[in-house]
């Protein structure tokens, strides 16, 4: 292509693989895939600058389905693998692709320190509660009581809330949204691409198979709009119609209120602000049946990323003069084995 020509504008096709995609009939892994081979033609990303890395799981076949670069890596290890990526070519646009039991479980200290460092990259966990590729064992969201072939008298353990987890590893960008929400979804996306630094996203998603249902108390229709709490920075923290959150009277618990009642107005109800760590806090860990769940951007506090204060520091050891590789290994303590 010449200068003089204007750039192809890139589709959907561009970002879709020749694989056959192999998910289980009715899986949300396909959702979201669509989703988002939809979305990076509509930022202009470059297929050839942009690469999926993922562990072990259902979610884990991303990259063969996306016709960019990929990298399918060993169990929960896809953080590191990410990192090293990042460092090596920074310009490299770079997704990780985990789930509930590969980010959480066996990679839960990689997906910590990637999170605390925060390397510019975008993470996506997708959490439907269960082991799906080992066919269906719990998993550390699954809820206390699960019935699963390893545990069949039900889960004891306490679940993991993701959203809890990255925010207090210091994450620095913390959203979330549902596999089947593609309109409230790719904005999500396009969100976090923009971000510099770690992005953590966690997708609510349904496994039909060995955890169908897993979110229904969320996305059914006829309750979806008292059970999502849709987040925008600056506006209040409405849903339902007429209910609200705020802070309950000389606490730092958050009640649900409702417009017309008690003299309770749109003025009382709580704007989000998306760049406050301690409201963010308070909203990641809202469930259903006793609140809404928050679905959008729930934190976003910008700084320097890893990968580009290493890049500085490296930059900034090139400036020194030229070493002598002979006379550092002869430097400092040295001894003579005779």
């Amino acid at each position: 292509m010449s200068p003089s020509e204007p750039a192809k504008k890139l589709t959907r096709k561009d970002f879709t693989s020749d694989q056959d995609v192999r998910w289980c009939p009715g899986c949300g892994d396909y959702a979201i895939l669509s989703t988002m081979q939809r979305t990076l033609p509509e930022v202009g990303a470059d297929p050839a600058k942009t690469v999926f890395v993922s562990g072990i799981g259902c979610s884990s076949r991303f990259p063969y389905y996306m016709n960019t670069y990929g990298f399918h890596s060993i169990h929960g290890r896809a953080p590191a693998f990410a990192t090293g990526l990042k460092l090596t070519n920074p310009e490299l646009d770079v997704w990780v692709i985990t789930g509930d039991g590969d980010g959480l479980s066996i990679g839960g200290n990689h997906l910590m320190h990637m999170l605390r460092r925060n390397v510019d990259v975008q993470m996506i966990l997708f959490n439907n509660r269960i082991y799906g590729l080992t066919k269906g064992q719990y998993s550390p969201t699954s809820l206390v009581g699960l019935r699963s072939p390893s545990t069949p008298l039900g889960s004891v353990d306490m679940p993991v809330t993701p959203a809890l987890l990255a925010l207090g590893a210091g994450a620095r960008f913390v959203a979330r949204s549902v596999d089947t929400l593609a309109k409230h979804l790719g904005p999500v996306f396009i969100e976090a691409r923009e971000h510099r630094g770690t992005s953590f996203i966690e997708v609510l998603q349904n496994c039909p198979v060995f955890h169908d249902g897993a979110w229904s108390h969320v996305e059914h229709k006829d309750q979806a709009s008292s059970t999502m709490l849709m987040l925008e920075h600056g506006k209040p923290m409405l849903f339902g119609g007429d209910k609200g959150l705020r802070l309950r009277p000389n606490s730092l618990e958050l009640e649900i209120v409702t417009l017309g009642e008690d003299g309770i107005t749109e003025a009382d109800v709580l704007v989000h602000d998306e760049t406050s760590r301690p409201m963010a806090f308070l909203l990641a860990g809202l469930e259903p049946p006793n609140f809404p769940i928050a679905l959008g951007v729930i934190l976003r506090d910008p700084a320097p990323s890893y990968d580009s204060s290493v890049v500085a520091q490296v930059e900034a050891a090139k400036l020194k003069s030229v070493g002598d590789i002979d006379a550092l290994l002869r430097a400092g303590h040295t001894w003579t084995v005779e």
